[in-house]
Parts: structure tokens; C-alpha cells; sequence
């Protein structure tokens, strides 16, 4: 009969320890050579009909040291399962298992031992003590100005004026990469583009006043440009960044110019700049864009706060970890293995993915969260929303071939279990936003969006 054992070695760290005896493989050994026996193709004897004694001493030995090493595996999930062990990854053989001294000849008792790292408890830090910041992003009117001015360009006229006006005009030219002498260079870059005048920098734009289709214009992309601008116009002509592609020379051919005539405020304008919205006038719409506005940056300082939840959570949980352990399993337990210093370097980064992923589960087991298949056919619809949305499509999709769409995704199986990861997580910092009391902080968009962008760079 199977004994199993176990034994503390290191923090969190235990060795199990698996002996079986013959009477725990050797009745599924027989079996199996039966099976063998029936189902063999050797010259000589009709199928079924292969002598056990002949099945056993062609394979014998590998079909008895997999049985054998298969009632040490179930042994050693059937312990762990009643002993309710919460264990990383998976258990790790230890060197000393050494499966060549299973011989079919001589069946005795096998001893085999395993090393698991645990799981620690989580105790994840008091959410009242946190200091966190809800940031209210200040709505301008310059933001709402912006924003009606893109819709009446997203939704004007194209006309084709003879020359360039000002900042408004569209330019179909073509980037032509040249010497500084304005020679067109053999292998150079040549890339055609569409821009407005706007794009470029202020004292460069001045340059282009008056030019009409076929007139070019000499350029180095490091003065023409912005550096947001730039780093668009960089990325379309296939150009890293960098102080050399900032002195490039370039000559701009245009091929045509063309100018936007703003949608005029009326019934049509405001139908397709926010259909379903019920604008009637320009204040109405001026109202329904700044709540858009505001929602849209509400979400973003939600996000906010869930990063700060995030870093408290992180940093306050006090949590350890079967360090040697999970070193090991980084080396071998992985698709190929890793040296010591590639799992020196991951670790890190490494061991908080598992801190996090415990502190998730236990807050969600804390706040009783369920993500229910309702709530990822609502994601699927509204992903479907999105897309319809983003093409302008007429947001109504009751309709057969929505839920035909749905069904499609609820069979998707990285779609069901990313959308329930996702969501269980949203739930789980929704349940933590009510535990905090946040401080309201106004903030300009500027300073708003400066300060996520070093977070990001920090991280």
C-alpha cells in the first residue's frame, strides 16, 4: 500500500515524499500488457492473438515504468487534494528520483520525492488608511472649441483652392529625400502623405503660403515639425528617431491643395456630428460635448485611481514567497529552460505578478465578486457597440445577428477568459474604490496627461 509523507525544507517550501508498492502498480501493469497484447501488429501472429510473454519482453520495461510512475503521480495529487494544499505551479521531482532503477523484472517498492512551494496567506493592507487622489480634470472652453471645430472639419466639404491660404488647407505632397544641395538622393527615401497645413511648425507654415499643386518646398524634418508631428511624419516615412533623421534633407512636392470647408451649425450638421443625441442648436451641442468630454476624462481619473489602488495594494500588502522554489521552477518548469541569470533578472517582476494575482483573489473573495456569463455576453455586445460606433454605425443592434455575433464570442475561449479577467478585476477595484476616501483634486488636461505619461516612462 502507498505511504506518502511530507517534511518542511525552507520557507514555504515543502518535500513530499511518495513510496509505492507493487500491489499499487502492478494489477494496471497486467492490464495494460493485456491491452498491449490485443491490440499489437507483429509478423507472424494475427491481431489479438500476440503471447502476453512476447508483448512484455518488447515493452515490457517502458509500459512498467510508465504505470509505475503513474500511481506515484495520483498518489501525489490525491494527497495534495485531501490535504487542501495551495501550491505554485506544479511540484518539482527532486535529483534523487532516478526512474532507470525501475526494472520489469525485479518489482519492489519505489520511492519517489517532490519539492512545493506554498502559498503564503494574504492579509492585503488596510484600504481606509490609504491616501489616494480623485482627479476632477478641468473642462475648458478651449477643449470644447477643439473639439466642435473637428467635427465641423470630420463632417465639412473638401473644394479645391488654387492656392495655400492658411492653416486649415490639406496637402497632398510627397516626401522626396535629397542632399543638402536639393539633389534628389539614388535610394533615398521617396513617400507620398496627406497633411494639413497646421502640422507643421508655426514659423515653418509661412513657407507654404501661396504655394500651389506641382511647387515644392525644401525641408529638414527637425525644423518643419513639432515633435509630436514629427514623430508621425518619422514612423510614416520608416525613419527611427534621432538626431540624424532630424537633419535629413527632404523636398516636398505638392500634388494638390485642398481646403475643408467647416460644416455651417444646422439639423444636418448636428444629426451626423451626434446622431441619436437630439441637438438642437449650438448650444445644445456645445452641452453635449462637454459632457462627453467629461465623461470621457472622469473615466481616465478613475483609471487614476485604480493605479493608486494598485501601488497601494502592492507596496502595503506584506506577502513572502518560496523564493528558492519559484527560482527553481523559472529554470525547469517552463516551456525551455532559463540560466540562473535570466531568472536572477525576471524574478523580480515575476514574484509581484504572483503577489498581485493573490491579492486579486483574495479581495475577491473578500467582497463576494461573481462575474457571471450574463455579464461577458453584455462585454461581447458592447465590444460590438464599439466597432459599429467607431464606423459610425447607428448604435441600435437589437437585432438576430447581434446575438449571433455573441454566441460567436461566448465559444471563443481566450475571448470568455480574458473578458472575465478583465471584468473580475474591474469589479474587484470598483468594490476597493468604495473603501478609500479620496481626496477631490482639481488638475488641468495638461497637467493631467503630463503626469501619466512620467508614470508610464517611470515604469
Amino acid at each position: 500500500m502507498a505511504t506518502v509523507s511530507r517534511e518542511n525544507i525552507g520557507l514555504l517550501n515543502d518535500k513530499i515524499t511518495v513510496q509505492v508498492d507493487k500491489t499499487d502498480y502492478l494489477p494496471s501493469f497486467e492490464k495494460a500488457l493485456k491491452n498491449y497484447s490485443k491490440q499489437a501488429n507483429i509478423p507472424g501472429f494475427r491481431k489479438g492473438m500476440v503471447p502476453v510473454g512476447m508483448v512484455k519482453k518488447m515493452y515490457g520495461q517502458s509500459v512498467f515504468t510508465e504505470e509505475v510512475l503513474r500511481s506515484v503521480e495520483k498518489q501525489l495529487t490525491d494527497y495534495m487534494t485531501n490535504e487542501k494544499l495551495e501550491i505554485f505551479a506544479q511540484p518539482l521531482p527532486l535529483p534523487e528520483n532516478d526512474a532507470a532503477n525501475l526494472d520489469v523484472n525485479n518489482p519492489t517498492p519505489y520511492t519517489f520525492a517532490f519539492e512545493v512551494g506554498l502559498k503564503p496567506a494574504v492579509n492585503t493592507a488596510d484600504l481606509g488608511t490609504a491616501k489616494v487622489k480623485r482627479y476632477n480634470v478641468e473642462i475648458t472652453d478651449k477643449m470644447i472649441n477643439d473639439e466642435v471645430e473637428r467635427l465641423q472639419t470630420r463632417h465639412g466639404k473638401m473644394t479645391d483652392p488654387e492656392a495655400v491660404t492658411g492653416d486649415d488647407n490639406v496637402l497632398n505632397v510627397t516626401f522626396i529625400e535629397t542632399d543638402a544641395a536639393g539633389n534628389e538622393l539614388e535610394g533615398g527615401v521617396k513617400k507620398d502623405n496627406s497633411l494639413l497645413v497646421k502640422y507643421f511648425a508655426e514659423d515653418f507654415r509661412k513657407t507654404l503660403i501661396g504655394k500651389k499643386a506641382n511647387d515644392t518646398v525644401s525641408l529638414q524634418l527637425g525644423k518643419a515639425f513639432g515633435e509630436t508631428e514629427k514623430d508621425w511624419i518619422l514612423n510614416d516615412l520608416g525613419l527611427a528617431k534621432g538626431q540624424t533623421a532630424d537633419e535629413k534633407h527632404f523636398k516636398l512636392e505638392i500634388t494638390k491643395v485642398g481646403l475643408i470647408e467647416k460644416a455651417e451649425f444646422n439639423e444636418e450638421f448636428f444629426n451626423a456630428a451626434l446622431p441619436g443625441r437630439e441637438i438642437k442648436s449650438e448650444a445644445d451641442l456645445r452641452n453635449a460635448i462637454k459632457e462627453d468630454i467629461q465623461k470621457y476624462w472622469d473615466a481616465q481619473a478613475r483609471n487614476q485611481i485604480y493605479d493608486q489602488l494598485y501601488h497601494y495594494l502592492i507596496d502595503q500588502t506584506k506577502m513572502e514567497f518560496p523564493e528558492g522554489f519559484l527560482k527553481r521552477w523559472m529554470e525547469t518548469g517552463g516551456e525551455k529552460p532559463k540560466t540562473s541569470e535570466e531568472v536572477a533578472a525576471e524574478y523580480p517582476s515575476f514574484a509581484n505578478s504572483l503577489k498581485w494575482t493573490l491579492i486579486v483573489d483574495q479581495l475577491v473573495k473578500d467582497n463576494s465578486i461573481e462575474v457571471k456569463q450574463e455579464d461577458i455576453r453584455e462585454a461581447a455586445k458592447a465590444q460590438l457597440f464599439s466597432y459599429m460606433g467607431s464606423m459610425g454605425a447607428p448604435m441600435d443592434l437589437d437585432q438576430p445577428w447581434v446575438n449571433d455575433y455573441v454566441e460567436r464570442m461566448m465559444k471563443d475561449r481566450k475571448f470568455v477568459e480574458d473578458t472575465f479577467h478583465r471584468i473580475q478585476t474591474d469589479k474587484m477595484f470598483e468594490a476597493a474604490e468604495q473603501k478609500v476616501a479620496a481626496t477631490d483634486t482639481p488638475i488641468s488636461q495638461e497637467a493631467f496627461v503630463k503626469m501619466t505619461e512620467e508614470h508610464h516612462h517611470h515604469h
